[in-house]
């Protein structure tokens, strides 16, 4: 979960104002400059850097009106890190498509009779219209031509120095906008200037949290430098990295540290995550708590099986140790059969999954439909991936492995402290 985030957004690492990040405005921003590329580029750990320039204003498409985060990017690098470009709506399903698509003979019967389902859903790609609507992907041929020519949008790439933005979805929903409209933003620029300027819409972006494709809209950083009067200032500078475990981005930051110009500060995601580095905690909490209930029922599993065989065996053992086998050597005996009986099963255990986890790997559970969308709208990508067998997994087998070595405690005490006699009579 938090990767999706902070691969999608934040990134790992970033260079700010010093004050950006306790107070977001466009006056904390900072110069942005090739020697400050430089440097930082050339940390071996960072593959490339990405502009940026956040602010607030007010958009407007006629008569509707609503405050907006405007985001301004550099659309090629930006591909890096939030991947835009492949959530660029390509279908909205409206309510006159609809009545178009359920009157073309090229759409079956059922569905059509699907279609009311999904009315004002937007789609960035074919393969998830094809699926929600059960269509054959096989034949896709045949639908899609009909797809685009009664629900296809319009869709442009913006480009750095080009004037253009994209909104998100939601938000042209409700200012009641779509590609080709012109789009009216207001606000306060760098040092108190007014901030004014009208653009066309070059495409609508798909965006999977509601609240941030309600009020998104995106523009080139240079652009959105000229609408605020903020010169060559930024407000964010994502360092790409190429190795982000957690040791690698300790070490980024301290031999970046030393490269920043004065006025900014190097920041890294668990500063930036903090709500969502509280939900892993909690997550990791619920985990260790499920996993417990686990591990006590195996437990229990495994002692209750230990129990009935001791109990069920008490005349045996009292049979051999009164025909002259030493105490020490029948609990050593039990010993190994256990550790034989306990070894077994965690071997067949593991034969029979390691080739059912080694083909998940190899072939995810996909879901469709409902709860494709539903994962979707989460940010969740609509399948499940099996984790390759590794230490986790081979810690399972040695824990398993502890807990018959603790439940030998109890047959080997109850033999220790056999009374021949009373065991002769079980």
């Amino acid at each position: 979960m938090y990767k999706n985030v902070i691969e999608s957004y934040s990134g790992y690492i970033q260079l700010q104002g010093e004050e950006w990040w306790d107070e977001k405005t466009i006056d904390n921003s900072f110069p942005y400059t090739h020697e400050i590329k430089k440097r930082m580029l050339e940390d071996e750990n960072v593959m490339e850097v990405i502009p940026r320039l956040e602010s607030f204003a007010l958009a407007s498409g006629g008569s509707s009106t609503k405050g907006v985060m405007v985001m301004g990017i550099d659309p090629s690098r930006e591909s890096l890190l939030s991947n835009i470009p492949e959530k660029l709506v390509k279908y909205h399903l409206t309510e006159s498509a609809i009545e178009s698509l359920k009157s073309d003979t090229r759409i079956p019967g059922k569905t059509k009779d699907l279609l009311d389902l999904f009315k004002n859903t937007y789609y960035a790609n074919d393969q998830r219209l094809l699926s929600d609507l059960r269509l054959d992907v096989e034949e896709s041929g045949t639908y899609i031509p009909a797809l685009r020519e009664h629900a296809g949008i319009s869709y442009h790439q913006i480009i750095t120095g080009e004037e253009g933005v994209w909104l998100g979805a939601k938000l042209a929903s409700y200012l009641e906008l779509s590609p080709g409209d012109t789009l009216v933003l207001l606000g306060q620029g760098y040092h108190g200037a007014t901030a004014a300027g009208k653009y066309e819409i070059k495409g609508l972006i798909k965006l999977p949290i509601t609240e941030i494709s309600s009020s998104i809209v995106y523009l080139p950083y240079d652009i959105a430098q000229d609408l605020y009067n903020a010169g060559g200032n930024i407000t964010s500078l994502v360092l790409h990295l190429g190795n982000n475990d957690d040791k690698e981005i300790e070490q980024a930051m301290g031999r970046l540290e030393a490269k920043i110009p004065p006025g900014t500060r190097i920041i890294d995601w668990l500063e930036m995550n903090e709500v969502i580095i509280q939900q892993m905690e909690a997550d990791n909490i619920s985990g260790v708590f499920m996993i417990g209930v686990l591990y006590l029922v195996i437990a229990f599993g495994i002692f209750g099986t230990v129990l009935m065989m001791t109990a069920e065996r008490k005349r045996e053992f009292g049979v051999l140790v009164a025909i002259g086998m030493q105490k020490k050597k029948l609990a050593s005996i039990i010993t190994y059969e256990m550790i034989y009986v306990g070894l077994l099963g965690v071997l067949i255990g593991s034969i029979i999954c390691i080739p059912i986890i080694l083909y998940g790997v190899q072939h995810p559970i996909v879901f469709k439909g409902e709860l494709a969308v539903m994962m979707e709208e989460y940010d969740f990508e609509p399948k499940i991936v099996f984790e390759t067998v590794n230490t986790y997994f081979l810690w399972q087998m040695f824990i398993v492995c502890l807990m018959v070595g603790v439940a030998l405690v109890y047959p080997v005490r109850k033999i220790l402290n056999l009374k021949v006699v009373n065991a002769l009579r079980a």
